[in-house]
């Protein structure tokens, strides 16, 4: 497996079971985020891709959307040591349009100076939608004045917020929801899916290996027959 990717979901679940306040769960979930991700990247895989802040999580409270930015931007800034330390790239897919120019300096900074990181890519899905994705592209293939026989697979995948990133082969959504919610729309198509109980918080490095068990015992045809 190359790229792993993950709908982090049930932070603030986790912090109601646990009488804390979402934003502890919050702060909990992005632990994990570390150390899921050097677990993922120590296994082999390449890419690690979480959905941590979508297009419709501006609708949530002005305080709690506050306290989640804060949380990027010490991802992006205070930790920066600690993906240098462990030799992670990252890069962060999105709108930047409706970030603070604090944090796309600190997005650029960040991907500038983790570019030549060895360990492995970490990518945080921030104000990602899987539908926005698809329209950016679209407007950018228009604005370069593309005819419609040269619109193809190949030219959208150019031009999509994951460009370069290989298509993910496992999507994981945890806290017992069963749906995508519009993560990696078009790179995601062929993806193999699990739904996990558990909340974010709590999915360990165990659930990742039983995850990754799980992949490797499936059939994977692509629309072919079964190679069994």
């Amino acid at each position: 497996m190359r790229h792993l990717a993950i709908i982090l979901d049930g932070n603030r679940r986790w912090a109601k079971a646990q009488g804390l306040p979402a934003f502890e769960g919050h702060r909990r979930g992005y632990d994990q985020v570390k150390e899921i991700g050097l677990a993922a990247l120590e296994r082999g895989i390449e890419h690690l891709t979480v959905f941590a802040f979508s297009t419709e999580n501006w609708k949530r409270s002005q305080e709690e959307v506050g306290y989640l930015m804060d949380l990027l931007l010490k991802a992006l800034t205070n930790d920066l040591a600690f993906y240098m330390e462990h030799r992670v790239r990252l890069r962060v897919i999105g709108r930047r349009v409706g970030l603070s120019d604090k944090i796309q300096k600190a997005i650029r900074v960040a991907e500038e100076k983790t570019a030549a990181n060895t360990a492995g890519q970490i990518n945080l899905c921030i104000n990602y939608g899987g539908r926005a994705e698809l329209v950016d592209a679209v407007k950018e293939i228009i604005a370069e004045g593309k005819s419609p026989d040269q619109i193809t697979e190949e030219l959208i995948s150019e031009k999509i917020w994951m460009q370069g990133i290989p298509d993910p082969d496992l999507i994981i959504r945890t806290s017992g929801e069963q749906r995508t919610s519009g993560f990696l729309t078009w790179s995601g198509t062929y993806s193999e899916i699990l739904f996990v109980k558990k909340t974010w918080p709590d999915f360990s490095v165990a659930d990742l290996d039983a995850a990754l068990a799980d992949y490797n015992s499936r059939d994977r045809r692509f629309g072919g027959n079964s190679a069994s």
